[in-house]
């Protein structure tokens, strides 16, 4: 972490953008169902107007086509943050503008301004440098806490920093890249990655990256099923990549040459259909009979993937291990997330990378369980494969 923080900076008097992800799920009647990442954001939107700053706050809602639509406006969400808060949030109908600039410019210190969604506008996507500037036209510092966006050069993200300095850290931000970095860098051993999920294809660039730190693999869900066909194993009519299974053959020689175990399933929930009312079973072994497919990891499985995550330092769990949405194919994910929970409790480092795998932890009640959940799937996937972040690249270096 040697880029700027909120605690470098000097706020007092200033108005300080914050970009902030408040993408959240709306329920039926258009209000927050979910507050997750409004709460994330809390504790450094509360750190700033303590400090004395004016408060900008920024965000996408969605995926507007470039414009503004009703079904997309943050307005819920400002009723939300007030809510947590427990003061007033002012709402712009816009984010750029000679209208946003007069309300950044009243606003006196400690009091908050919420911007209607940045994907109103094309040139946020765009990362176009006229809206860039534009935005910066409302404020004098800038702090980025949307680590969800940090992988997207947007104007918001990025081009926003050519116009605005200096360019800091909020507190959630600089958690997720501490723990993050943490395991590509200094990971507490022995290190084991649980990767879930659909596709291998979303998971190529991290399982290629972690083979030079981790010391063990544990594979599950969907994905597992392309190693299963590279091995020679029938599979039904479970989900299969076909064009990725030379690479999977590829991924396990390399694990066996570099003496990291490649652990995969060894007994399987199997269905004739991937809904909780098909006919479905537990099989001891990994070969699905012609007109089943896998839709969950054994409980024979989980006594494996227990084995190797109790003696764990530091686990890292990106994926869930079967059709986590149709209960009862949900209970391989749910087992992992509780094991993740007894891991910390003996000491180990459990991170989660958000996406489903947080929706998991969330389900079990035991996101405060875990050492760190993170609130960036796509974000958290591109850090792993040690890619830089455009929206961590354009925060100011410590100097």
């Amino acid at each position: 972490m040697n880029r700027l923080t909120v605690r470098d900076l000097d706020v007092s008097g200033k108005r300080v953008f914050v970009r902030v992800d408040f993408n959240c799920p709306l329920d039926e009647e258009g209000e927050v169902a979910d507050d997750t990442r409004i709460v994330a954001a809390i504790p450094t939107l509360r750190y700033l107007a303590e400090k004395g700053a004016r408060l900008v706050i920024a965000s996408h809602l969605g995926r507007p086509k470039g414009g503004p639509e009703p079904r997309y406006s943050l307005a819920p969400v400002a009723r939300r943050l007030q809510h947590l808060l427990k003061t007033k949030v002012a709402f712009a109908a816009d984010c750029v503008g000679p209208s946003v600039t007069r309300a950044s410019r009243d606003l006196a210190d400690g009091q908050f301004l919420l911007l209607e969604n940045l994907r109103f506008h094309a040139g946020e996507e765009a990362n176009d440098p006229a809206f860039a500037e534009a935005l910066a036209a409302s404020a004098d510092v800038y702090v980025n806490d949307a680590f969800g966006t940090a992988h997207r050069a947007h104007a918001s993200t990025a081009g926003i920093t050519r116009y605005l300095q200096p360019a800091a850290a909020g507190f959630l931000m600089e958690k997720e890249l501490r723990y993050l970095g943490r395991v590509v860098t200094d990971p507490k051993r022995p290190f084991w990655a649980i990767l879930g999920g659909a596709k291998i294809s979303g998971k190529i660039d991290v399982i290629d990256h972690l083979f030079d730190t981790v010391d063990g693999l544990l594979i599950g869900g969907g994905m597992a099923f392309t190693f299963f066909q590279a091995a020679g194993h029938a599979i039904g009519k479970s989900l299969l990549e076909a064009d990725k299974v030379e690479l999977a053959r590829s991924l396990m020689a390399r694990a066996g040459s570099k003496g990291v175990p490649l652990v995969l399933p060894v007994d399987l929930v199997i269905a004739q259909g991937p809904k909780s009312a098909d006919e479905h079973r537990t099989i001891d072994g990994v070969d699905v009979p012609d007109g089943w497919m896998g839709v969950d990891i054994g409980p024979r499985t989980v006594e494996e993937f227990k084995k190797r995550l109790l003696g764990a330092g530091t686990l890292l769990w990106n994926g869930p291990m079967g059709i986590f949405e149709e209960p009862p194919y949900d209970q391989g994910t749910l087992a992992v997330a509780r094991l993740l929970a007894e891991a910390t409790k003996a000491g180990a480092t459990t991170i989660v990378g958000g996406g489903d795998s947080a929706a998991a932890i969330a389900a079990a009640e035991l996101e405060d369980q875990v050492t760190h959940v993170s609130t960036g799937g796509g974000a958290s996937l591109e850090f792993l494969e040690g890619r830089e972040l455009p929206g961590v690249a354009a925060l100011t270096p410590k100097s």
